[in-house]
């Protein structure tokens, strides 16, 4: 009996909504496109420019520093990052970090904006939410199609993905943390005739911080974990080592190449959860 009802033409849909933004779009993704080969470029130059040793010493200071002096952590900085360098991925590094700072920037700066949003409005809340669930329910391969539609092959699909991909846990984790500032706060700040703006800034993000970094910290290691996916249409680094190992089946390359993405995803976890503890709003 379910063989008689029409197939509905989803997939016909999905094209042609493609092909006409393709057509008539470029006006919208061309800036777009310049402005991410720009950053990423000038950024991956900018850290490839930087010889290794000083890179590495410069990160190892900034690592005691963020974390009271906890050796463990900037030793494991100093000797991963060392390791990285005498295994010949030190510039894959660089090209893999431009991709998860650029990418983790865009999410960031429009997750926050987008998490207060819903945090402040219910309406707002119950239109945003399922297309988060959607986003973080696609699998991933999926983005790269329409990113490479878009944009071409290269560096900014794969960010384009990325932000797609990595986005959702700031702006969920941004609503969480407000929406959990205790009332009684709230009630005080009103009492003393705060705007609606001043206990943003100083009550309810301040309250909110710690919640705010995890999905930050969350955001950061979904834009690591694309790395490997985005080799697939062009983005330089990491990813096109591991992607190459498996292609060819080297075991050795594969084994080596994904040992430098686990240290980075390390090092940028650790950094992050330092920075929760240290910084303030």
């Amino acid at each position: 009996m379910m063989n008689n009802i029409p197939q509905i033409p989803i997939v016909k849909w999905a094209d042609e909504a493609v092909e006409y933004l393709r057509n008539n779009g470029q006006w919208f993704f061309e800036p777009i496109k310049d402005g991410l080969n720009f950053t990423t470029d000038f950024l991956s130059d900018a850290l490839i420019s930087i010889p290794p040793l000083i890179f590495i010493l410069i990160l190892v200071a900034f690592t005691v520093f963020i974390t009271k002096k906890n050796w463990g952590i900037s030793i494991f900085v100093l000797l991963g990052l060392a390791l990285i360098e005498n295994l010949g991925y030190w510039e894959d590094t660089m090209l893999t970090l431009s991709l998860i700072i650029t990418s983790s920037l865009i999410s960031i700066v429009i997750g926050i904006p987008l998490g207060i949003l819903i945090s402040r409005n219910k309406t707002m809340e119950k239109v945003i939410t399922p297309i988060l669930d959607f986003m973080q329910t696609m699998p991933a391969f999926v983005y790269l199609i329409p990113a490479v539609s878009f944009f071409g092959i290269g560096m900014v699909p794969g960010i384009i993905a990325s932000v797609i991909f990595s986005m959702p846990p700031v702006v969920r984790l941004t609503n969480l943390g407000i929406s959990e500032v205790s009332t009684e706060l709230i009630e005080a700040a009103d009492a003393f005739g705060s705007t609606p703006m001043q206990k943003l800034i100083k009550v309810q993000l301040p309250m909110a911080k710690n919640t705010i970094m995890a999905g930050i910290n969350q955001t950061i290691m979904l834009s690591l974990s694309m790395v490997v996916i985005a080799s697939m249409i062009g983005a330089e680094g990491l990813g096109v080592e591991v992607f190459r190992a498996v292609t060819r089946n080297q075991a050795g390359q594969g084994f080596a190449s994904g040992l430098s993405v686990v240290i980075l995803a390390i090092i940028l976890d650790r950094l992050t959860q330092a920075l929760n503890v240290q910084r303030h709003f």
